[in-house]
């Protein structure tokens, strides 16, 4: 007898999920920028069990260099300094399974938004690369499922991460799912990426978000060239809907890193010994000094430091909605927000990187 069944014990009912599917019969190039990306992800496609090396051991000792991904830098406090060298490598180890875990369950919601998309937009050149991306995003899964068990374990996914991609998955608007997953769910992976990848001395962790992350710098090059044509297109109505929606995407971020998934990451610390309150309280007493020596592109954080830049460059930042940025952010400890103003905040935000896998491998600023 066979085990395969229709229904799984790891699978959940279905998202209900609204969606027009376009039919295109123009087949001749429209967008170029589209169709020279399209050729250059079909060009790097790679094999994960060809490219990587999966008989190597995690370097126990150069893992311990994997970033926590806390919005301020808590390995420097002194109550982590005064921590057991064995606790911290369990606490490195079981945070990096956590965050691990959430880009896993991250890539299979942008793998199946990417699989919408390919329905759901109208040009060709976009269906294309839409395409391409929703194999590329099947081989993130299938890299990141495959580290986490050499690591730990998968762990479940964050509730707030869970909610985003639920609220891009179910839109009807092809233009909300872009710029919901493309924008600000690629952005915050880019972030998260380029610091992970470039902290880390583990060679197989940075081996693997090497190639992912060259990946996902196509995948976002995809959603600013796109967007940043459809916009002009777009009545003031419909531009202000997509304002709104980018918003509220980013809002969602904001919360997920300054509680939710600190909560989760404080109950995963637990579990190896640490002391919530006690560690609380230091980070308390410290914040100055923390934040006194971050760089000031990791004091942005993803959303006012790669997300918000982003938008902008694609028409989606009027002063109307970068008040309602200011405003969270201001109100958000771990948003952060630099400018007093409007007017600063603008002002203030850096430029999206030209060359965003050179910023991404830390080749360029």
């Amino acid at each position: 007898m066979s085990d395969f069944t229709l229904d799984t014990p790891t699978q959940e009912p279905g998202l209900g999920t609204a969606m027009k599917i376009v039919y295109q019969w123009n087949y001749e190039p429209e967008i170029d920028e589209l169709r020279n990306l399209y050729v250059k992800a079909a060009e790097a496609q790679w094999v994960a069990g060809r490219e990587i090396d999966w008989d190597r051991t995690i370097d126990r000792d150069k893992f311990a260099t994997t970033p926590l991904g806390t919005p301020l830098p808590i390995e420097k406090t002194s109550y982590w300094k005064s921590l057991r060298p064995e606790q911290v490598w369990e606490i490195t180890r079981k945070t990096a399974s956590f965050r691990l875990s959430n880009f896993l369950h991250g890539e299979q919601g942008a793998l199946m938004v990417a699989a919408q998309l390919v329905n759901a937009v109208p040009h060709t050149d976009a269906k294309f690369y839409a395409a391409t991306q929703t194999m590329d995003e099947a081989r993130h899964v299938e890299v990141f499922a495959r580290y986490i068990k050499k690591l730990d374990e998968v762990r479940p996914i964050a509730s707030g991460l869970r909610s985003i991609l639920d609220r891009i998955l179910a839109t009807d608007n092809w233009l909300h799912k872009l710029v919901g997953m493309q924008i600000v769910i690629e952005g915050l992976a880019l972030f998260s990426f380029k610091e992970m990848r470039n902290l880390t001395e583990e060679p197989l962790l940075r081996e693997l978000l090497t190639y992912v992350g060259r990946d996902e710098s196509r995948h976002h090059a995809y959603g600013v060239q796109y967007i940043e044509r459809c916009v002009p297109c777009l009545s003031d109505d419909e531009r202000e809907e997509i304002e709104d929606f980018a918003v509220e995407c980013a809002r969602m971020l904001i919360d997920i890193r300054s509680s939710g998934l600190f909560n989760d990451i404080l109950k995963v610390w637990g579990e190896a010994g640490v002391d919530p309150n006690e560690l609380l309280l230091c980070i308390n007493a410290e914040r100055d000094d923390l934040l006194r020596d971050m760089p000031r592109g990791q004091r942005l954080g993803p959303v006012q430091g790669f997300v918000i830049p982003t938008l902008r460059r694609c028409g989606l930042l009027s002063e109307r909605v970068a008040a309602k940025y200011h405003e969270f952010l201001s109100a958000n400890p771990a948003g952060n927000a630099f400018g007093k103003t409007v007017q600063e905040f603008l002002r203030d935000l850096p430029d999206l990187p030209e060359d965003t896998a050179a910023w991404l491998m830390g080749e360029a600023h």
